[in-house]
This record gives C-alpha cells, sequence and structure tokens, in this order.
C-alpha cells in the first residue's frame, strides 16, 4: 500500500480575553454594525497586553500543541520535526519553532519557521506532507499562531485594519499511513505584484536604521491593507485554486463534505460558497468569534469541527486560503 500523510491529532488554543465590536468604538469611529455588516465579525480574542513581558506566538501555541499530541496518541518525543507558521514571530530571530522546542521540551529536532501569511497552514501542510510520503519522517507537527494585536493601530488611522484581526493558534500533527485516507494534493499560488497591498513596511533590512522615531510616528510599522485589491484578488483566485484541486482529484463540488475557508470576511467566503454551488452545510465558518487569525484561521476550524461533530471518519475535507504576498493555495483530504 502507499504510504499517506494523515492528521493524527488537531488542537487550537485562543486567548480568554474577548474584544468585542463595541469596545472599539472606544478607540476609533466604528460600530458594530458597520464591522458586522462588511466582515461578520462580532468579537475577536487578544492576549492581555503586559508592561513588561507578554505572550508571544511560540507561548500561545503551547495548549494546541498538547491538545493535537494527545488526540494523536503521541508524545514529545515522537515527533520528528516542528514546522511553525506565523506572520507576527516572536522575535526578527531565532524562530518561533526553536522557543516552542524548548518551552515544551521537545527532543532536539529540526524547527523550520515558514512565512506566507493567510496561507501558512495550507503551505505548512504541504511541506509536512511531502516529509511523510518520502519516508524521511513518520510524524511532523505543524502549529500556526498569531498574535497580531500587539502591531495593530487601534486609531482611526488603523481602523480598516483593527477591526478584522484577532489572536489565536492551531497545531496538528500529520503522520504516515498506509490506510486509503489522508492528504489527496496541495495546489500552491504567488502573484508578489501585490506585496504592497497587505504588508509591514518598516523595520526593514532594506532600510538603515531599519526603525526611527520618525517612522513611527508615521504608522509605518503598522500593519497596511488596501482591503478593496484583497477582496478584488481573494474572490478570484479563491474560486480558481479550488477548481483546480477538484479537478485534479476528479471530484464535483457537490462530493465534499466540509469546506473550511480562510476567515478573512464572511463577503468572500460567502461569494467564494455561491460561485462554487456549495450548501451551507458543506461550509463551516467561525469568523464572528475570532476574526482573521491569519494561518491558524483554517487548523482552529479544523479543531472546532472535530469537536462539533462536523468531521466524520471518511468525509472529504476542502481547506482553502488567501492571504499577503499574495498568496494562496488549496489542499484536500479524506478524514
Amino acid at each position: 500500500m502507499k504510504r499517506q500523510s494523515f492528521i493524527s491529532g488537531v488542537g487550537y488554543n485562543l486567548p480568554d480575553k474577548i474584544m468585542r465590536n463595541e469596545e472599539l468604538s472606544n478607540y476609533m469611529d466604528t460600530s458594530d454594525e458597520w464591522i458586522s455588516e462588511r466582515s461578520g465579525i462580532k468579537e475577536r480574542r487578544v492576549v492581555e497586553k503586559l508592561k513588561e513581558s507578554g505572550v508571544g506566538p511560540a507561548e500561545l501555541s503551547i495548549p494546541a500543541v498538547q491538545n493535537a499530541l494527545d488526540r494523536a496518541n503521541l508524545n514529545k518525543e515522537d515527533i520528528d520535526l516542528i514546522i511553525f507558521s506565523t506572520a507576527m514571530p516572536d522575535y526578527f530571530l531565532p524562530g518561533s519553532g526553536c522557543l516552542l522546542q524548548e518551552k515544551m521540551g521537545f527532543p532536539m529536532i529540526g524547527a523550520l519557521d515558514i512565512r506566507v501569511q493567510c496561507a501558512g497552514f495550507i503551505y505548512g501542510l504541504s511541506v509536512a506532507d511531502q516529509f511523510i510520503k518520502s519516508g524521511t519522517y513518520d510524524n511532523v507537527l505543524l502549529v500556526c499562531s498569531e498574535v497580531q494585536s500587539t502591531t495593530i493601530d487601534y486609531s482611526n488611522r488603523g481602523r480598516d485594519v483593527a477591526v478584522l484581526f484577532g489572536d489565536g493558534a492551531g497545531a496538528v500533527v500529520v503522520s504516515a499511513t498506509s490506510e486509503s485516507k489522508g492528504i489527496l494534493s496541495h495546489h500552491l499560488h504567488s502573484e508578489g505584484k501585490y506585496a504592497k497591498e497587505l504588508w509591514i513596511e518598516t523595520p526593514s533590512a532594506q532600510m538603515y536604521p531599519r526603525l526611527t522615531n520618525e517612522l513611527v510616528d508615521e504608522g509605518r510599522h503598522h500593519l497596511k491593507m488596501n482591503g478593496r485589491e484583497v477582496f478584488k484578488q481573494a474572490v478570484k483566485r479563491f474560486p480558481e485554486v479550488i477548481l483546480e484541486c477538484l479537478n485534479h482529484n476528479n471530484i464535483d463540488a457537490e462530493e465534499i463534505d466540509l469546506f473550511l475557508p480562510h476567515q478573512a470576511n464572511i463577503r468572500i467566503n460567502n461569494m467564494v460558497q455561491k460561485k462554487l454551488g456549495l450548501r451551507d452545510d458543506q461550509v463551516f465558518n467561525n469568523i464572528q468569534k475570532y476574526g482573521n487569525t491569519t494561518s491558524a484561521t483554517i487548523p482552529i476550524l479544523l479543531g472546532e469541527a472535530y469537536e462539533s461533530g462536523r468531521i466524520k471518519e471518511g468525509n472529504l475535507v476542502l481547506m482553502a486560503a488567501f492571504g499577503s504576498g499574495f498568496t494562496w493555495g488549496a489542499s484536500l483530504m479524506r478524514w
């Protein structure tokens, strides 16, 4: 039997602090109605900000990782490689994967950080899949963790971004199997000409000094987004890559048991659902509770779908994401 890879365990973790839309109206000119109508978001989770020290993506991911290990019936010693996806690392260097390795006491295994923002789970899953199918490793830990609230400009200047993003972490264990289940294919794309439509300009290696008081005063260290262009490209590229994935596997959209889309904007997801002709029971969204947690959105969705019984053995699960870069992709698996 051909060696396959499958998700043997899944977990997620969210900060306790809930920031509702009404709270944002204390900092900027916005309202619950305005945010809900344009994005579908009602609230998001954010880490508690401490004066001396706070929680970064490595720390936030620990409960998610432990949950995934427990569900896979594996110990830390069984993991052969850590892949860590984050748009907002703990430090510029070293990578957050190394920090997680030390914090949780993993063996001296490899720790690979990837930075493809919202598409991080799809890209990371593709990397883990190849390591498993090649026979290099038997169990790969994929972690997606984002602490974005500490880089958000909670003022009118940053309003368009501030209302969308939240903090959260998700993790999966990708393991080897000889059974007729698991990951079927991945389809990855990028278009760098749109890089500055969703980016953080500074600190940058292209600048010297990399950060100045002037740059900070101008807010150029905050996340910036051209929402109109992101929306336009997302509703175009999402269906394209999903159809590419379905056609590659000779599967019709009606055969999909569950579609887990990146949680950036409910209007994007609704338009994609309509274009593909998917029923409501085929699609799972949770953006209303958590906002956009970047690469963590799909593993958080996966964890909630698993806990609620939305995913059953043998189900076809489709996942797709689009984000900064621009990067986008889709993966299909049989649970």
